[in-house]
C-alpha cells in the first residue's frame, strides 16, 4: 500500500516534469488575456461624398416619388450609403459604418499554446474599454455598437444570427478626444457572448464596430476621421 505521503511527492514530481516540458502551465488558473489594442478609424474619405451633389440631394422632396432617394443617393456618395425618405418628405442620407479587426487567441498570446490539447477554456472578461484617440470629425458620432462574429463576418448585417451585440460606445462630440480609457456600456448578454467566443480559444474571430451616421437638409456634409481603441482584458484557466 503506497502512504499519502509517497503519493504526494510521486504527484508533485510528475507536475513538475509535465510543466517543465511545457505541456501544462505552472498557473493554469490564471492565464492573462490582455489583448493587443485594436484599432479603429472612420474615415470619411471613404464614403466618397460630393459635397454639392449631397446638398442637392437632401433638398429633393420624396413626397411624390418615396422610392426616389434609394437610387438618387448613388450620385451623392459613391461607397456605403443608403437614402430614404424622411417623415418631412425630404431625403436623407445613411452613411454606414462597418469596421472590423481580426483576434486570433492563441497567436497573440503564446503561453496558449501550452495547453493546445483543450478544447475550450474558462474565460473571465475584465473589462471592455474604448480611447479616441484622434478626431478631426466636423459632426458628433451616433452611438456605436461593437460586435463579436466569426471571422467569415467582416461586415456589420443586425440580421446574421453570427453576429452578437456585446456593448456600444457613446456619441463622441465633434473634435473631442478621451483622455484616458472609457468601459463600453455592455449589452444584457454582450458579457457573455464575448466569454463564449473567447473560449473557444483555438478558433479566431473578429471584432466588429458598426453604427450609421445620419445626415438631413440642413445638417453639415461630415468631413474628418476619427481614430479610436478598443482594449479587452480579460484572464482565464482551465
Amino acid at each position: 500500500m503506497i502512504q499519502p505521503y509517497v503519493r504526494v511527492v510521486v504527484g508533485l514530481v510528475i507536475g513538475a516534469s509535465l510543466a517543465s516540458c511545457g505541456l501544462i502551465s505552472s498557473d493554469v488558473t490564471n492565464f492573462d488575456l490582455t489583448l493587443p489594442d485594436k484599432k479603429f478609424t472612420i474615415d470619411t474619405g471613404g464614403w466618397q461624398v460630393d459635397q454639392t451633389a449631397t446638398t442637392f440631394y437632401l433638398s429633393q422632396s420624396c413626397a411624390a416619388i418615396p422610392d426616389i432617394c434609394s437610387t438618387a443617393v448613388e450620385n451623392a456618395c459613391k461607397m456605403g450609403c443608403t437614402g430614404t425618405c424622411n417623415a418631412a418628405k425630404t431625403c436623407e442620407m445613411s452613411l454606414d459604418i462597418s469596421l472590423s479587426q481580426p483576434i486570433n487567441l492563441v497567436m497573440e498570446k503564446p503561453e496558449l499554446k501550452s495547453i493546445n490539447d483543450e478544447p475550450v477554456i474558462k474565460v473571465t472578461v475584465d473589462s471592455v474599454t474604448y480611447e479616441v484617440t484622434g478626431n478631426t470629425l466636423n459632426v458628433d458620432t451616433p452611438t456605436i455598437t461593437v460586435y463579436v462574429a466569426p471571422m467569415s463576418a467582416v461586415k456589420v448585417d443586425p440580421a446574421d444570427p453570427q453576429i452578437k451585440a456585446i456593448g456600444t460606445i457613446a456619441p463622441v462630440l465633434a473634435g473631442q478626444t478621451t483622455d484616458k480609457p472609457l468601459p463600453i456600456m455592455f449589452t444584457p448578454t454582450g458579457r457573455a457572448e464575448l466569454v463564449n467566443i473567447m473560449s473557444t480559444f483555438k478558433t479566431p474571430f473578429n471584432v466588429l464596430v458598426g453604427s450609421s451616421l445620419v445626415v438631413k437638409a440642413g445638417q453639415p456634409v461630415p468631413m474628418g476621421k476619427l481614430d479610436a481603441v478598443v482594449h479587452i482584458k480579460g484572464h482565464a484557466g482551465l
